[in-house]
C-alpha cells in the first residue's frame, strides 16, 4: 500500500552472475519477467546516490515487503509531505549512462554467448545427425551381413535336408525290399523242410542218409541268410531312426533360421518413419542372446556335419544290404541248385535201381517157372523108374523060385542085381535132385518176394522224391523276388 505524497524508490534487478544467458526454449518459464528483483544486498544498489543513502540513513526502517517472490526495498523520504522539497536526485548522469553501458555490455555478452551456444549446439546437433545416421547405417549393413549369413546356412541347410530326404526314401526302399526278400526265404525253408518230413517215410534200405539228405539238412544256410537279413534289417530300422533324427534337427534349425531371417528382415526394412517404433527403455541393458557368432555357426555346421555323416553311414548299410541280398540270393540259389542235383542224381540212381530190380525179377520169374518145370520133370523120372525097378524086383524074385541046382547065380541073376541097384541109385540121385531142385525154388520164390519188396521200396522212393518233393521245389521263388524286387 502506498502513501501519498511519498516517493517510490526505483528498484534494479540483474542476474547473480555474469555468466546469465537468456531461456531459448518456448517453454512457459521462460517467459517470465527478467527483471528478478534479487534479496536485498549492497550490490543491488551500485546506481544510488551517496545522498540517498545518507538521507535513508536517517529515515525509519521499513519493513520489507514481499512481492512475487523478490525483495523490494522502498525508502520512505517522509511522512511528511513538507520533506519533498527537502530531497535531493537519486542518480548522477554518470550513473545513468553506467548503467546504459552496463547494460549494452550484458546484452552484447548475452548475444554472444548466444550465438556461440547456438552456433556449437547445431554443429553439436549436425555432428550428432551424422554420427547417429552412421551409426543406423551401420547397424542396417550388420543386419544385412547377418541376413546373408542366415541365407548361406539356409541353403546349406534346405540342400543338406533335400540330400537327407533323398537317402532316407532310399533306405526305406532298401529295407522294404530286404523285408520281402526275408519273407521269401520262409518259402524254401519250408520247402526244404517238407522234403526231409517226405523223405523220413522212405522205407527200408531206402532210408539212408544220402547225398539229398545231407543238402537239405543244410537249410542252415537258409537260416544264416535269414539271420543276417535280421540283423541287417534292425541297422536299417536303428539307422532310419537316426536319419530321421539328424533331418529333425536340420528343419528345426532351418526353421529358427526362416524366423530369425523374418525378424532381421523386417529389422532392416526399419526406417525412422516407419510405424510400429517405440521406446523400449532398459531393453540395451538386458542380453537375451544364448550364443555367439562362432558357436551360432558352429552349431549349424555340427548339424551339417552330423546329417552328412548319418548320410554316409546309411549309405554304406545300403551297399552292404545290396551286397547281403545279392550274396544270400546266390547262396539259396546255389544249395536250391545243389539239391535239385542231388535229388536228380538220386531220382536217376533209384530209377537205375528199380530197372535192375524189374530185370531180375522177370529173369527170377523165368527160372522159377524152369526150376517148377524142372521139378515135374525129375518126379515124372521118378515116377518112370518105378516099373523097370518093378520089373527086374519081379525078375529076381520069381527066378528066386527056380528049383535046386537051378537057381544058379548066373549072368542074368548078376545084370537084374545090377539092374535093380542102379536103378535104385538112379531114383535116389532123381530124388535128392529133386529135392535141390525144391530148394532152389524155394530160393528162387525169397528172392522174388524180396525183389518185388524191393521194387515196392524203390516205387515209394520214388514217388517221394520224383512226385512229393520235386514238385515242391518247382515253386522256388526267383532271383529278383530273393533281392526284394516283387
Amino acid at each position: 500500500m502506498e502513501l501519498i505524497g511519498s516517493t517510490l524508490t526505483a528498484n534494479y534487478a540483474r542476474p547473480k552472475t555474469s555468466h546469465f544467458l537468456p531461456a531459448i526454449s518456448t517453454m512457459a518459464s521462460s517467459y517470465r519477467n527478467p527483471q528478478q528483483v534479487m534479496a536485498f544486498n549492497p550490490s543491488a544498489n551500485i546506481w544510488r546516490t551517496n545522498s540517498f543513502y545518507k538521507s535513508n540513513s536517517i529515515m525509519p526502517s521499513t519493513p520489507s515487503i514481499q512481492h512475487d517472490g523478490l525483495d523490494l526495498v522502498r525508502a520512505r523520504t517522509s511522512f511528511f509531505p513538507s520533506n519533498r522539497t527537502a530531497m535531493t536526485n537519486r542518480y548522477t548522469p554518470d550513473d545513468w549512462y553506467k548503467s546504459n553501458q552496463s547494460h549494452y555490455w550484458e546484452s552484447e555478452s548475452s548475444r554472444k554467448s548466444a550465438e556461440r551456444l547456438r552456433k556449437d549446439t547445431m554443429r553439436l546437433i549436425q555432428d550428432k545427425d551424422q554420427l547417429t545416421r552412421r551409426t543406423q547405417e551401420n547397424t542396417s549393413k550388420n543386419i544385412s551381413e547377418r541376413l546373408n549369413d542366415i541365407r548361406f546356412w539356409k541353403s546349406e541347410l534346405s540342400h543338406e535336408i533335400d540330400n537327407m530326404v533323398t537317402e532316407i526314401a532310399a533306405l526305406t526302399e532298401v529295407k522294404r525290399r530286404l523285408e520281402r526278400a526275408l519273407a521269401e526265404t520262409q518259402g524254401p525253408l519250408q520247402v526244404a523242410q517238407e522234403c526231409l518230413y517226405h523223405r523220413e517215410k522212405r522205407m527200408s534200405i531206402d532210408l539212408v542218409h544220402d547225398g539229398v539228405e545231407k543238402d537239405l539238412i543244410k537249410i542252415e544256410v537258409i537260416k544264416s541268410c535269414q539271420e543276417r537279413m535280421r540283423l541287417h534289417l534292425d541297422r536299417a530300422t536303428s539307422q532310419l531312426a537316426s536319419n530321421r533324427a539328424a533331418q529333425h534337427e536340420l528343419e528345426k534349425d532351418l526353421s529358427d533360421k526362416l524366423t530369425a531371417q523374418r525378424i532381421d528382415d523386417r529389422c532392416h526394412h526399419l526406417r525412422n518413419t516407419s510405424d510400429g517404433i517405440g521406446y523400449y527403455r532398459g531393453i540395451d541393458r538386458q542380453d537375451h542372446a544364448v550364443s555367439l557368432p562362432d558357436s551360432w555357426s558352429r552349431f549349424t555346421d555340427d548339424n551339417i556335419l552330423r546329417s552328412q555323416s548319418e548320410r554316409a553311414t546309411s549309405h554304406k548299410l545300403r551297399d552292404e544290404i545290396e551286397i547281403l541280398l545279392n550274396t544270400t540270393s546266390n547262396e539259396m540259389w546255389n544249395q536250391f541248385n545243389n539239391v535239385n542235383v542231388a535229388f536228380t542224381n538220386r531220382i536217376s540212381e533209384t530209377t537205375d535201381a528199380k530197372s535192375s530190380l524189374q530185370a531180375h525179377l522177370a529173369k527170377t520169374m523165368q527160372e522159377i517157372f524152369q526150376t517148377e518145370m524142372l521139378i515135374e520133370s525129375l518126379k515124372k523120372a521118378i515116377r518112370d523108374k518105378e516099373n523097370p525097378l518093378k520089373v527086374a524086383q519081379t525078375r529076381l524074385e520069381e527066378r528066386t523060385r527056380r528049383p535046386n541046382i537051378e537057381l544058379c547065380r548066373d549072368n542074368p541073376y548078376h545084370r537084374l542085381v545090377t539092374e535093380v541097384r542102379e536103378i535104385e541109385d538112379t531114383i535116389q540121385k532123381l530124388h535128392e535132385r529133386l529135392m535141390e531142385a525144391e530148394n532152389t525154388l524155394q530160393a528162387l520164390v525169397k528172392t522174388k518176394v524180396k525183389l518185388e519188396n524191393d521194387l515196392s521200396i524203390k516205387a515209394n522212393s520214388l514217388f517221394l522224391d520224383q512226385e512229393k518233393c520235386m514238385s515242391m521245389r518247382k515253386t522256388f521263388p526267383s532271383m529278383p523276388r530273393l533281392v526284394g524286387y516283387t
